[in-house]
């Protein structure tokens, strides 16, 4: 698990930060104030190609969806395969509370 090398206060802190958040709203203004539109843009986009992986779409239809480029993709792809099986546990969650709505 690569994440040991970044494990520490900081990075606690900023999990329990997110962790704190209460609805969509502080999500969208902590986020506006923490990261770039770029990088949430980067990280709503790896999801995204995560949910069109699991769901059976070819590179090519995720590239063109999603902009991303092949390496995200395949990055992603190798996470969903090998990585902690978070990608799999989150779209999960989401798909259970889509249904439930």
């Amino acid at each position: 698990m690569q994440i040991e090398k970044l494990r520490g206060k900081a990075l606690d802190q900023l999990f329990n930060a997110i962790l704190s958040l209460k609805d969509l709203e502080e999500c969208y203004r902590f986020f506006d104030d923490l990261c770039t539109i770029n990088e949430i843009q980067s990280l709503s986009q790896r999801l995204e190609v995560a949910r069109m992986l699991r769901e059976g779409n070819t590179y090519q239809k995720i590239e063109k969806a999603t902009g991303a480029s092949t390496a995200t993709i395949s990055r992603v792809k190798r996470c969903l395969n090998y990585g902690n099986d978070t990608y799999e546990m989150v779209l999960k969650r989401l798909y259970e509370e889509d249904r439930d709505e």
